[in-house]
């Protein structure tokens, strides 16, 4: 091979972003589709997810709604240009009533389900563990949360679809006006010598978002639902670029999503060598809790009256554990008198 074609090939993986090592687990690789007109991010999360789904020991079901809510999270959470917070949540009336997932930016995730026992038996004899069967009727929120001395930002859809990824498309057409597409994966599998099965998931995400503002496709009629009669525009017809690119991701399975030895480098270039993929950077990802013995005292002092402390405690202490992390902080009921 001459020098010049060295050296051609080696400004090709700089360009495409290749010239580095693959990335590992827990990681989130943001990319562009430069000829599609689109953007996205590849997640793959090992040891992260692994640690928030077996430390409640949910039952299957639960910890892959769960899991697909977290890789849900850290997709769009790790598009936060700023350090704050990315909150989703799902509050319904079905067997699993209640999911947070919290990203801390830039790399923090935590999650957490609550179910109803029974109901979660009935519904696992009778077949219906679908994640719209789990979640019954109810809504999404996605809140970015950028500190003190600022607002909060909430958007909110109803919970209507099969699963998470079909909610997703409907909340960004509605809420953010932003075509998008994503692909979840939770599976779980057994490592040479262990013999209990961890958990790991992969998703995708891509949008229709010109690098340069420049749109190939015409807005979104109304309000983004294509299925509301008054506002959708019959004659509106979606960019080639971004057609295309949905078909590629839609011949996405799930073992591809799940696989250990798959990176999301090796993924996204299956999915659009023929069109072009251009790699950046990546994205670290840790599961990490933010709760503290300090800020739990504090929401103790200020939330509670000193006789509502007394109620709370047992044998002498006020114990506290947070529901994310299983963390037990316990608290001498009366030493809140004589810090605050």
């Amino acid at each position: 091979m001459t020098t010049d074609t060295t050296a051609m090939n080696e400004n090709l993986m700089s360009a495409l972003g290749l010239d580095r090592p693959e990335s590992r687990d827990d990681t989130v690789v943001p990319f562009t589709l430069d000829r599609l007109d689109t953007r996205g991010r590849s997640v793959r999360l090992g040891d992260a997810l692994d640690t928030i789904l077996s430390r409640h020991n949910y039952p299957a079901p639960v910890a892959r709604l769960l899991g697909e809510a977290v890789v849900l999270a850290a997709l769009i959470g790790s598009s936060l240009k700023f350090e704050g917070r990315f909150i989703m949540q799902t509050q319904t009336d079905g067997p699993v009533n209640l999911i947070v997932v919290d990203f801390d930016a830039p790399d923090g995730l935590r999650g957490y389900a609550r179910f109803d026992h029974e109901a979660l038996l009935k519904a696992a004899a009778e077949g219906r563990t679908r994640p719209h069967e789990l979640l019954g009727n109810g809504h999404l929120a996605m809140t970015i949360d950028q500190g003190p001395n600022t607002e909060r930002y909430q958007g909110i859809v109803a919970l209507h679809g099969n699963s998470l990824e079909e909610v997703a498309h409907t909340y960004f057409m509605q809420s953010e006006q932003i075509p998008t597409q994503v692909r979840l994966a939770v599976a779980e599998f057994t490592k040479k010598g262990d013999h209990r099965p961890h958990w790991r998931a992969g998703g995708v995400l891509i949008q229709h978002l010109p690098e340069h503002g420049i749109s190939h496709m015409a807005d979104l009629p109304g309000d983004g639902n294509f299925d509301n009669p008054e506002t959708a525009d019959p004659d509106f017809v979606e960019a080639d670029g971004w057609n295309e690119a949905k078909i590629h991701l839609a011949t996405l399975d799930d073992l591809e999503l799940a696989d250990p030895d798959l990176s999301s480098e090796r993924l996204l270039f299956r999915l659009y060598h023929e069109t072009g993929v251009r790699v950046f950077t990546p994205l670290p990802m840790v599961e990490r809790c933010t709760c503290s013995a300090d800020r739990i005292e504090d929401m103790l002092a200020t939330s509670f009256t000193a006789e509502d402390r007394e109620e709370m405690a047992v044998n002498g202490e006020i114990e506290v554990v947070c529901e994310f992390c299983s963390t037990a902080y316990r608290f001498n009921p009366h030493q809140f008198n004589a810090k605050h």
